[in-house]
């Protein structure tokens, strides 16, 4: 059987643009972790300053939004690792400090509360 090299390249092509947004059960745990600050008493590091749960939702979501645009997440963990972990800017690492709790880095606690979600829901 013989293959067609044009719609060979075609598919080579067009496979990288198939990556699809986040399906919906990404969608709503990284809805849920970049809720998960707004609200509470914990503050958000970012670039040496620190900002309170609502300014961190906002941050977060603008850069969620953002990677959306250029297909670049499709699952919680992306969203963690490109989005939650550390500024695109700097590179500096982003911190979370929860009241009675050790500042930790961004990445190891909302890592903590994907597995958290993923526990709670069957």
């Amino acid at each position: 059987m013989s293959r067609n090299p044009l719609l060979m390249l075609a598919i080579l092509l067009v496979a990288p643009l198939a990556q699809a947004a986040p399906g919906p059960e990404a969608q709503r745990e990284i809805a849920q972790l970049i809720g998960s600050l707004d609200g509470s008493q914990c503050r958000f590091q970012r670039n040496g300053s620190w900002y309170d749960g609502s300014d961190a939702r906002a941050h977060l979501q603008r850069k969620y939004d953002y990677l959306l645009k250029k297909n670049q997440v499709d699952s919680a963990e992306q969203f963690i690792e490109r989005a939650a972990s550390q500024s695109s800017m700097s590179g500096k690492p982003y911190r979370i400090q929860c009241p009675g709790q050790p500042e930790q880095t961004a990445a190891a606690w909302f890592g903590a509360r994907l597995q958290a979600l993923r526990q709670r829901t069957p």
